[in-house]
């Protein structure tokens, strides 16, 4: 059925459109009708809401329909919009010449289009673009397939939380759901909540080998895939990976250190290092810095290559120079397998290939490129200079490729040739002088005469056209001509056509060259994009030992933006406590470790004069916070719950930052909670930064404890910071100076500091009165009742809180 009014039937177009879309009723359906891609009905509805167009309506003998379009020529622009809200796209092509259809032009959905399965360039984002499938059975299995780039990996996981660890550091534009997880409401809530990206519906037959989760979602993704692609697809062999061979990076450690998204202004890590010049080079930096090494020896030879073009500034700008001229191979080789590359495509790969031989040059036995060179010579006699965007446009081969082409084109250039020759020859036999030969797609080639001289119009013209001043005229001879113009035109597209398949067919042959080709020099690419960033920057190549020891450290993103204050930290299984005022650089300092760590083990050099560190396992935060209301969590419940993550994984390899624990409660179980939190890590024997405002923390007695602040000095002009880390705790948390200067009124500065000397006072003498009345015990006199009733006491005035107030 089709919305509209009157009593029909519907006229063919119509009958056509609605077949089309039958076929595809999770799609929004974009028919082909001439220069436009056309919607009917409540789909022109929802087209022209989406897009803010004009409604017009269709309107045969019988029946008037909401109709709505988009122009072809801005399809990109308006389909990546549509996909950014979620629709997909279905889009039915006219696949023969209206001048040679039969009745109705013929039409064909010739793409499907999903946020996940996009290979086309123009809508593809840089980065890596995944669909994923989740499925469940013996753990958590989930896939990931990039259809640009045939890419083909999953893991098993086995908690919910490694999964959307795991689905985070990925950002799939896409995800398939087994059914078991799409009928779980309270589960596709959450998840769509946490990942508000596009859910479809696949079948979850298994294939491939290994669990049965995993061979799930391995199906989902290969069944929902070909689906899109029309039965064709270009896949690389499954890689199964474990997330364990990495640097485990939780979601909050990712969105705490602004790896790949900033939580204020537009700087993340990533894009610091963003230097690449190639679109698998951006891709690949992207896949380092999500999956970080925890074995040295490969850490090493990236570091190695790192230094080779931090030492050779020339050979550096050299490989950086040809890069940027190179076209995006990995995903040109997919499209070459889908039957999808164009010929432009093809022109693009020209060029790149002619910059291989340059590589090869620059670096001789450093660089192993496949050899492409008969492709290359291949591409460059075929084609012209500038291939057109399409095969349909015509003139893309080469004069001199193709004989048959060539001697096509000649017959034509004659036939071309007979028209202006029998414009000189009319104007001689009629004595015309304004006579001219001329073309429309209307009429055809025809002869014009103007108003002056139609009496010497010969009795042979047959009048096609009259206009204000001029008349339109043909002849019989030149119908013929004009047909044998047509029929050479109409041979000369195909033969053009069946060569450019041709040489499409022998381009795709090589299309695991081209990707071999496209790793290498995506790899050459992120090295020399990391050794431009350390010459920049002024980074040094780290070392990796069993100390951790930072010289002069800096934060890569923060200086970019402000002059910066270098920073020494040494530490080996210790708790290190982190004092002072906010905005002192308590977090900042907290941040920089943990991102040296991260780029060391990534293999780039790191923002510090000198940096020796263990090989960490996992990189574990808890900085900053926000309430989730709409799932019923505080701030302070959302801080617990990543502390006891944190708890849960740290090993004495980890390195684990925290920043303000327990500050979301009241001040006696938020110190409560500090402090059995710190004795915990203690415990453990990690690397461990833990910046507080408690100042009893750093009287713990715990034989790994270190304690450094953020100097911070009041002087006349109010408190300045000096964002140095120095040894020892701070002498005052300076918070009523900070409160003055975010702007509290002086009267209720005045007032806070009146309290604070009063609070002090009284603390002070309830500790005298613990220390007199621990004096003035005899313990041999109390039973173990006594003896644990006077320490909860003694507990309580410490703390400043009422007599048997205290538990335990």
């Amino acid at each position: 059925m089709l919305k509209g009014e009157g009593p029909g039937p519907l006229p063919p177009l119509l009958q056509q459109y609605v077949e089309l879309r039958d076929r595809y009723p999770d799609y929004l359906l974009l028919f082909q009708v001439g220069d436009f891609y056309e919607c009917f009905g409540e789909d022109a509805e929802r087209l022209a809401r989406a897009l803010g167009l004009v409604l017009t309506h269709k309107t045969s003998k019988d029946f008037t329909t909401p109709m709505a379009g988009i122009p072809i020529r801005a399809f990109d622009a308006y389909a990546e919009r549509l996909l950014k809200m979620g629709f997909r796209l279905a889009v039915a092509d006219q696949v023969e010449p209206a001048e040679e259809a039969e009745g109705l032009v013929r039409r064909e959905v010739t793409q499907l289009l999903t946020p996940g399965t996009l290979v086309q360039e123009t809508l593809l984002p840089r980065e890596a673009n995944y669909l994923a499938a989740i499925a469940t059975g013996d753990g958590w299995g989930l896939a990931f397939l990039d259809v640009s780039t045939g890419e083909f990996k999953g893991t098993l996981l086995k908690s919910k939380s490694a999964l959307y660890d795991e689905l985070f550091r990925h950002r799939p534009a896409e995800v398939l759901l087994s059914p078991e997880l799409r009928e779980n409401e309270a589960f596709v809530a959450e998840f769509q909540k946490r990942f508000p990206v596009m859910l479809s519906e696949a079948p979850f037959d298994p294939e491939g080998e290994g669990p049965l989760a995993l061979r799930r979602a391995q199906g989902a993704l290969l069944a929902y895939a070909r689906t899109t692609q029309g039965g064709t697809l270009s896949v690389r062999p499954f890689r199964a990976y474990d997330p364990g061979a990495f640097v485990h990076l939780p979601e909050a450690t990712l969105r705490a250190l602004e790896v790949f998204e900033p939580l204020r202004g537009q700087d993340t890590l990533f894009s610091v290092l963003d230097e690449t010049r190639t679109a698998p080079g951006r891709r690949l930096l992207q896949s380092w810095l999500r999956h970080p090494l925890v074995d040295r020896a490969p850490l090493e030879a990236r570091l190695d290559r790192v230094e080779r073009f931090v030492g050779d500034g020339a050979l550096r700008e050299g490989v950086r120079r040809l890069l940027f001229r190179l076209a995006d191979l990995e995903r040109l080789a997919t499209r070459l397998e889908l039957g999808r590359a164009s010929p432009k495509d093809l022109g693009a790969l020209r060029r790149s290939l002619e910059i291989l031989p340059e590589v090869k040059a620059l670096l001789g036995e450093e660089v192993l490129l496949p050899d492409l060179g008969a492709l290359r010579e291949e591409l460059k006699a075929a084609l012209v200079d500038e291939p057109p965007l399409k095969v349909s446009e015509g003139g893309l081969i080469r004069e001199g490729y193709d004989p048959e082409l060539d001697a096509l084109k000649q017959d034509h250039a004659q036939g071309v040739a007979y028209f202006l020759e029998l414009e000189q020859r009319e104007k001689e036999r009629t004595g015309i002088p304004t006579l001219k030969v001329g073309y429309n797609a209307v009429f055809g080639y025809y002869l014009e005469v103007t108003r002056p001289y139609y009496e010497k119009v010969p009795k042979e013209y047959r009048a096609v056209q009259t206009l204000k001043d001029r008349q339109r005229y043909t002849l019989p001879e030149m119908k013929e001509r004009e047909r044998e113009l047509y029929r050479l035109e109409a041979l000369i597209r195909r033969r053009e056509e069946e060569v450019f398949l041709a040489v499409r067919e022998r381009a795709k042959k090589e299309a695991e060259a081209l990707r071999e080709a496209a790793r290498v020099l995506a790899e050459l690419d992120v090295f020399a994009a990391l050794a431009e960033v350390a010459v920049r920057h002024g980074y040094t190549r780290p070392r990796f030992g069993e100390r951790l020891c930072i010289r002069a450290g800096r934060h890569p993103v923060v200086e970019r933006r402000t002059e910066f204050v270098p920073n020494d930290l040494e530490m080996a299984h210790e708790l290190v406590l982190v004092t002072g005022p906010n905005m002192a650089g308590k977090s900042t300092f907290l941040r920089q470790t943990a991102l040296i760590a991260l780029l060391a083990q990534m293999g780039s050099f790191v923002p510090a004069e000198e940096a020796e560190l263990p090989l960490f396992d996992r990189i574990l935060t808890r900085i900053g916070a926000s309430d989730d209301l709409a799932g019923g969590k505080s701030t302070f419940m959302v801080e617990m719950e990543e502390v006891a993550l944190i708890l849960k994984e740290a090993t004495q390899d980890s390195l684990v930052l925290l920043d303000e624990v327990g500050r979301g409660t009241s001040s006696l179980d938020g110190l409560a909670i500090a402090t059995a939190v710190a004795e915990a890590l203690h415990e453990r024997r990690c690397y461990a930064l833990f910046a507080t405002h408690y100042f009893e923390l750093t009287a713990l007695s715990l034989p790994r404890l270190k304690n450094l602040h953020v100097a911070a000095k009041e002087e006349e002009g109010g408190l300045v910071f000096y964002h140095q880390v120095l040894p020892g705790p701070a002498s005052k948390s300076y918070g009523v100076e900070v409160a003055r200067m975010a702007g509290l009124p002086e009267e209720v500065v005045e007032r806070a500091k009146a309290l604070l000397q009063a609070m002090a006072a009284r603390r002070e003498g309830a500790l005298e009165e613990v220390l007199d009345r621990l004096l003035a015990l005899d313990p041999d006199r109390l039973t173990p009742l006594e003896a644990l009733k006077l320490l909860g006491e003694l507990k309580a005035l410490a703390l400043g809180a009422p007599l048997g107030s205290m538990k335990g």
